[in-house]
């Protein structure tokens, strides 16, 4: 019996739908969101509404009434193993909350589990962005009320790492890896054991991004947020959104900055040397976390596509290991095979919790 699958990726600037059978795409719909259309969806209500006719008009189009599962992009759940996880009341209440922060990514299980309702059938979601693998000396940040936490792109990370693992002959289980993902947020993760037990949570540290600020001066930062210059939402979209490459030259596509670099612009060149003098350094400081020993250290998501950036980074920290590039990412088909490995009983899936 052949088993069709939709997904739903709400990301940071676009919408993604797909359909797929037994693992192979059927088709695949991209719809680009520009940033100041999104800047003006001030609530969750609003960022649902809107994603869900985006979502609905594909469906209506491709002639899609039902299927066997759905597949969603997990958004800023609770602390979870890394797993395909079942899309239940209580993760569609945490995700209407948003009280871990809201990102697109919060909407796609809101709209997956109206589907899922509306066809009789499960919706899941694999490896979401709050995977929490971290060992209790990866949690110490330097003061007890401001723990250190997991929050990372696990989805294309684990993937890519299990990818690597397969076409080597190794298992992921018996790996020792580095894994740097470059999207619109930066993750630099170390495995070992099946297990990502550190990373740079690409919300609030490590390098600076397109569009994220990473790790900040904390009294400064302490200043600014004091100076009665600036509200809490202010502040937030500074890190988060409106920081990064994006503040220093007023553009956060990559493909437009390198245009400038390779035009000459001084200021442009040296903003992006930075970006991948940080993701060196974060690099370097995953590798004594798993003391040196290392099998491979691999670079993947959208920034991988750029070759000034590859061979920059690795120019620095190719002394440590074999260095292995996976430019962009397919979590469309990492998240299809999830649910495809609970439909075919290969894996069963985990029950989210409601405390």
């Amino acid at each position: 019996m052949a088993h069709r699958i939709l997904v739903i990726n709400t990301g940071s600037s676009s919408t993604k739908v797909a359909l797929y059978e037994d693992g192979r795409e059927l088709w695949r719909e991209v719809v680009r969101h520009p940033h100041s259309q999104l800047r003006s969806l001030k609530s969750v209500e609003e960022h649902v509404r809107f994603r869900r006719k985006v979502v609905e008009d594909i469906l209506r189009r491709r002639k899609v009434d039902g299927v066997d599962a759905i597949a969603v992009i997990g958004g800023l759940l609770k602390p979870l193993p890394s797993g395909t996880y079942e899309v239940n009341e209580a993760m569609v209440r945490d995700m209407w909350r948003s009280e871990r922060g809201f990102h697109a990514s919060n909407v796609a299980a809101i709209l997956g589990y109206e589907l899922a309702k509306r066809w009789k059938v499960k919706a899941y979601t694999t490896d979401p962005v709050s995977v929490d693998e971290m060992g209790p000396l990866a949690r110490y940040s330097g003061h007890p009320r401001l723990p250190r936490y997991s929050l990372s792109h696990a989805l294309n990370t684990k993937a890519v790492a299990r990818r690597w693992a397969r076409e080597h002959g190794r298992r992921y289980e018996e790996s020792d890896i580095i894994v740097v993902h470059l999207g619109s947020g930066i993750t630099v993760s170390a495995h070992t054991g099946g297990r990502m037990i550190d990373l740079t949570n690409s919300m609030e540290e490590g390098p600076f991004s397109v569009e994220r600020t990473g790790t900040l001066p904390v009294m400064s930062l302490a200043r600014l947020c004091f100076s009665g210059e600036y509200s809490y939402d202010d502040v937030r979209r500074m890190i988060f959104g409106e920081g990064g490459i994006l503040a220093y030259l007023g553009e956060k596509d990559l493909r437009k900055v390198m245009e400038r670099v390779r035009g000459g612009d001084a200021k442009a060149k040296e903003v992006v040397d930075a970006m991948i003098y940080q993701i060196a350094k974060d690099v370097g400081a995953m590798a004594t976390v798993l003391k040196g020993k290392l099998d491979a250290i691999i670079i993947t998501g959208g920034m991988a596509h750029e070759p000034y950036v590859v061979e920059g980074l690795k120019e620095r920290v190719g002394f440590l290991a074999p260095y292995y590039v996976y430019p962009g990412e397919d979590e469309m088909l990492a998240l299809q095979e999830g649910a495809l490995r609970v439909l075919r009983g290969e894996e069963e899936a985990r029950e989210y919790p409601s405390s």
